[in-house]
């Protein structure tokens, strides 16, 4: 499936809006990475403990947003976008979202 940030896909003409798909994720960090990625944030720099759930998370929302596509009958999502926001303390929602379409080749 192609996926695209753009609103349109080159070489092919967008034919029919089969509108908006998403897949969501609320993660939070385990009790060891957390523990780990606490310590290291009193020295400063990235924490690579909390990078790896937040690149955890956004994969998750993507997988799901691509089976939501597939659902739809989708060629292609268009717009795609990431949103975060703490969910609570400790915890945060990945939303990841696009614009599902169908697809032809352009005749030029």
């Amino acid at each position: 499936m192609i996926v695209t940030t753009g609103n349109d896909v080159e070489g092919q003409r967008i034919v029919e809006y089969l509108g908006l798909v998403r897949g969501i994720v609320v993660r939070s960090t385990s009790i060891a990475r957390g523990f780990i990625g606490g310590i290291r944030a009193i020295g400063g720099g990235n924490i690579p403990e909390y990078a790896a759930v937040c690149e955890e998370a956004r994969q998750h929302a993507y997988d799901l947003m691509l089976e939501h596509a597939r659902q739809v009958g989708a060629d292609a999502l268009i717009g795609v976008r990431y949103d975060a926001t703490e969910f609570m303390p400790g915890s945060t929602e990945v939303l990841a979202y696009g614009t599902a379409v169908k697809l032809q080749p352009d005749a030029g």
